[in-house]
This record gives C-alpha cells, structure tokens and sequence, in this order.
C-alpha cells in the first residue's frame, strides 16, 4: 500500500485488523512432524508424506537420509508408511544418491500383501549440494496411456524446492551435538573447580566421588589408584567417610578397575553399542553383587598427561535405569580431564624416593625413547667426552708459588760502634767488587792513630837511649811497652781501614740503604747492605703439603714470573728440604730449584708461579684428585 492510500484510510477511520485463521486438524500433523528435527524419523515422514499428498498421480515414495556415522546405514522412511514394497524405489534412491543425478525409470511399486505389483514411472532425486548430497527421494507416478500426470522434470524441481527443509537436519543434528558438548564441559568445569578446592588427595578422592554421583545420578562412584606394583587400590567412596578394604565389595571394585585398566578403555554392563567387543566380567560381577533387578555398572579410567593408566573411576546404579551413549560420552570426558590434575596431586604427595624414580624414569624415557634427538646426541657428546676423559692421559704438573733468591748472599756488616760519614749506595744497585758501599766517621779513629804513633816513638827514643848507658833492667821494661804500642797502632790503623765498606765481588745490592742515616750511630755488627751475584740464583718453590709426595729431586718444571709471564723458564728440581712455612692458612714445604736457561735478566726476590712435572695421569684422576683427597679428610675428621 502507498503513502496516499495509508494516509486515506487513516483520515477516514479505517485500520487494519488482523483475524486468527482456525487450523484444520485434518492437515495439520504432517506440519507438526516438522516442527521437531531431532526425530529425523518423524521429520522425514512428515516431510514426504506433504510431498506425496501435494502431488497429483503419486503411488508411492522413499526417502533416503544420510546418518551422522558414515559407516552406519542409511534411514529410510517410505509413504504410505505401511504395507509397501519399495524395493525399485530404494534401488532407485540408492543409485541417484551414489551418481548425484536424477534417474529415472520403470518400477513396481505396490502393497506387500499383493502379489502383482502394478508398474509405475520412478523418479529418483539426490537432494542437497552437489558435492556432497544428503539424502534422496524417489517418487513412483502413476501413468495413463503410458503418460505420467506431471513430467520428471517437474517432479524433480518440486522436490528440490522442498528439500530446505531438509537441511535443517544436519544443524539439527549439530545444535544436538554442541549442546550435549556444552552440558559435559560445564559438568567437567565444576567437576574441576571442586578438584582445585582440595588440596589433599583424600580430600580430593571423597569430592569427586560425591560430585559424580550425583551428577551421574548413581548409586555409588568409587575411585582407585594404581600402585607402583600395577594393583590398583581402593582410596574413596562416594558419601562414605570411611570403608573396609578386606571385604567383598571392595574386592569386587577393584577387580572392575583392574578389568578396564588392562582394556584401556571405558567399560560397561550392559554393554552398550560403542564397546561391543569389551570384556565385562568383572562389571557383571560387581552388578550382580547388588542383587537389584537391573543394576548397572561402568568403569572409566584415569589417564595422566603422559598417557598412563594412574586410576579408574567405577560408576553403579541400583536400579533399572542403564548407562547410555551420553552418559558415557559424559564420563569419558570427565576422566580426560580428572587424569591429569589427579596425576600432578600424586607426584606432590609422593615421598622424597617416589619423586626421585620419577625424574630418573622421566630421564631414561627422554634418553631412550623415540623422541628428542637432540638430548640423545648431547648425552652422546657428554659420553663421549667423558671416556675420553678418563682414557686419555695428561701430564700431571703440580702449581706451587716461587720466590727468586741469589744463590750466594754477602753481609756487609759495621765493623765497629761508630757514625755513618757516606753512602755510596743503596738496594738495587748494582757495583764492582772493590767498590765503596759506605764510610763510617774516623776522625777519632785518625787521632787515636797519631796518639798510639807518638807513644811508639817516645818508648824507641827511650830505648835507645837505655841502650847507650847499657841500663839492661830499664831495656827489660821498655822492650813489652813498645810492642803494646805498636800493637794499638795497627789497631788503630785496621779500624781505619774498616771504616770503608767495600763490595767484596761483582753483584747488586739486595738490601741497605744509609742515604737517610747519615751521622746516625750504629752498633758493632749491625747489618748495613745485603750483596747478592749478578749471575747465580735459585728458585725456591713453596709446594703445598698435599702436594709435595707428587715431587721428587731431578724433576723437571718450568716457572713463569710475575715480571715477564710470556717467558717461562725451565727448573729443575735439587734439593727438599723438611722446612715448612705457614701462609694463608696452609703449610708449604720449600722445595730448592735450579734454572736450567742462560742469558735470563733476572732479579733476586721476583716471584711466580712454578710447575713441576709429576709424571702422566689420566686427566679425570688430574681433575678430580683435589676433590676426592678433600673428600676423604672430611670423611676422616666427621665419621665415627
């Protein structure tokens, strides 16, 4: 209706009414057939039967419905729906199906009770994509002179136009499945939330059962654990706190378990359609233990996340009510997902020795089963290296600190109580052998000299003039005087000799240095300069005390010193001397060396680090003797 014609009949007062139309009962079933596509029997019987009664001429028709399992047979449904034998037409159906093309031919189609069949004109039809058809009609025509009421084409057409509604059957049959699979995963979500609420396994045992029995509606839910001996054990009862194990019904429970554990897979009895080839001895035993007309039982079991049977879960009903297809469905997917937490909360509840089986049967499953490569070649290379290793010998050496020392070291000491005057020299310097290191004050030491001189010549003087009045008992008298005064004067000129210190051979000046104690006394004695030669030195070795039975006299080394680390200089061992020294908390022997280069600029006192060949070792024995001689000592020192 236009704008102007609305607008005129509202300006005049007229509205629309509406009128409700009554429904012939006598036409209606068929409508309400289709009205519920979950019985895809009704549904296409409903569907054909409008078919055949909307057509003129029609004697019979089939229809063919692909099922959900390819490999289950196909549903049929034929109107009249009793009393017809459809042979040509499911001939017909089933070839227009399997070709996706119209067929048509000559068929009998007529009453099963009559033995002549009058010959009808069949048009078969594959209704839906075509890839992919899902289901085929066949209509069998009646003809006059030979002639058909409609044309196949016709016919044809028709039932494709028709055949939406049809399609409403796989959606059907999916919104069926996706509910279903909406009904488990909210059961197995709050089956899961009850799990994750205990933390105990007992605890845990008790929940699901309880939770499952009433969701199963069952009488009784029992859960099992395998041992580590394969038998499985009895943990939880469904609405019991408490049970006997060493009765009949605990036996008969677990034998249930054990009888699906072995099988894999979910049992039951009655046995149901998807597990026909199932043993159910056990199942049947603990249902007739009951002793209940038609009692049930079903047993799932638990798998971990590697796929290993941890458990089982045995449903009972008391009554006569079996476990159906959804059921089972329902169950497995509870155990799915139940086997995995139940997994994880046994390891955590396992003692110190189950976890540690554990982590070695996980390492020699990844080391030898079919997976991880690349952990096999690593182990591999570890193996490899590690005979090599213990094979393969190397030289053994021990490491020791070393200290330069000169090999000849001269003091040059005060030779008597006096006053530094000079110093020539000082540490580090090198000088000629006669050189002057230092003077000491002898202006007392000159005077002392003139003293004891004029003495020595007034006693001659006396003497002489003894001799020329032949005085024999004053000669007697001057005779020791003058020789006690020639003695103090060589005294007197020794000392002044002394009061220069000179270098007695060719070296460096190791220690001494006056240059800041000029005119300060020192005493008889004392030692003012350390003189070491240029040219010979020994190498002192501190070899620890856990070391030392590794070294021997004549034994070769080489020694790298802090002054030069990229020169190492071969040693050899010449003397071990039972001297320890203490130092940072060990005790080293010191072990004398002889440098076996020439040429070496070398100081006394340079230190490094010296290693001595010890003879060959395997190099895990070199590695790993430190640690085992440890080991022992503190195995010595703390057990009884």
């Amino acid at each position: 209706m236009s704008e102007p014609d609305a607008s005129r009949l509202a300006n005049e007062g007229l509205g629309l009414q509406l009128r409700r139309v009554p429904v012939d009962p006598a036409t209606s079933p068929h409508w309400r057939g289709l009205l519920d596509a979950r019985d895809e029997a009704a549904f296409g019987s409903a569907w054909l039967a409008l078919q055949c009664s909307r057509l003129p001429g029609v004697a019979g028709g089939l229809l063919l419905i692909r099922q959900a399992d390819a490999a289950a047979p196909h549903l049929t449904v034929t109107w009249p729906p009793r009393d017809l034998d459809a042979s040509d037409l499911s001939r017909f159906a089933e070839t227009a199906y399997a070709e996706r093309r119209m067929v048509v031919g000559p068929g009998r189609v007529g009453s099963d009770t009559s033995s002549a069949h009058p010959v009808a004109l069949v048009v078969a039809v594959p209704l839906g994509f075509a890839k992919g058809p899902f289901a085929a009609a066949a209509i069998a025509l009646t003809t006059t002179a030979g002639k058909p009421v409609l044309t196949p084409e016709i016919i044809a057409d028709r039932l494709r136009w028709e055949a939406g509604w049809l399609e409403t059957l796989p959606w059907a049959r999916l919104a069926g499945d996706l509910s279903s699979d909406v009904t488990r995963a909210a059961s197995c979500l709050d089956l899961l939330a009850a799990v994750g609420a205990q933390p105990r396994l007992r605890g845990m045992a008790i929940a699901v059962t309880n939770e499952l029995a009433t969701r199963l509606s069952c009488d009784r839910v029992s859960l099992g654990i395998v041992r580590r001996n394969g038998a499985v054990r009895l943990r939880a009862v469904s609405h019991s706190a408490g049970f006997r194990r060493d009765n009949r019904l605990a036996d008969a429970i677990e034998d249930a378990m054990d009888e699906a554990i072995e099988q894999r897979g979910t049992v039951a009895y009655p046995v149901l359609p998807a597990m026909e080839r199932a043993m159910t001895i056990a199942q049947r035993a603990l249902a007739e233990s009951v002793k209940a007309p038609g009692a049930s039982a079903m047993t799932a079991v638990l798998v971990d996340g590697r796929g290993k049977p941890i458990g089982a879960l045995t449903f009972e009903r008391h009554r006569n009510e079996p476990f159906t297809a959804e059921t089972l469905k329902l169950a497995e997917a509870i155990t799915s997902l139940l086997g995995p937490q139940l997994g994880l909360l046994l390891r955590a509840n396992r003692l110190v020795a189950g976890r540690l089986a554990d982590r070695v049967g996980d390492a020699c499953q990844a080391l030898f089963g079919a997976r991880r490569p690349v952990l096999k070649l690593c182990v591999l290379g570890v193996a490899a290296l590690a005979l090599t290793l213990i094979f393969a010998e190397g030289e053994h050496r021990v490491t020791a600190k070393s200290v330069l020392e000169a090999e000849v070291q001269r003091a040059a000491v005060a030779p008597f109580d006096g006053f530094v005057r000079s110093a020539a020299v000082r540490a580090g310097d090198t000088v000629q052998g006669g050189d002057l290191l230092a003077a000491l004050d002898d202006r007392d030491l000159v005077l002392d000299r003139l003293k004891w001189r004029a003495e020595r010549d007034k006693l001659l003087q006396r003497q002489r003039e003894a001799l020329g009045k032949h005085d024999r008992s004053n000669l007697a008298v001057l005779d020791p005087q003058i020789r006690q005064a020639e003695s103090q004067l060589a005294l007197a000129e020794e000392k002044l000799a002394r009061a220069r210190i000179i270098a007695p051979f060719d070296g460096i000046v190791v220690s001494g240095d006056l240059s800041q104690m000029l005119g300060s006394p020192i005493e008889k004695g004392k030692v003012l300069f350390e003189i070491a030669p240029l040219d010979s030195y020994r190498l002192i070795v501190q070899v620890d005390e856990r070391d030392v039975r590794y070294v021997a006299v004549g034994q070769n080394g080489t020694v790298a010193f802090a002054g030069r680390p990229g020169d190492p200089v071969p040693i050899t061992l010449n003397k071990i001397t039972p001297v320890t020294v203490a130092e940072e908390g060990r005790n080293s022997f010191r072990v004398e060396a002889r440098l076996s280069g020439s040429g070496l600029q070398l100081r006394s006192g340079m230190e490094g680090v010296a290693k001595v060949k010890a003879g060959r070792r395997s190099i895990v024995w070199i590695w790993m003797h430190p640690v085992v001689d440890w080991l022992r000592l503190a195995a010595w020192r703390y057990l009884p």
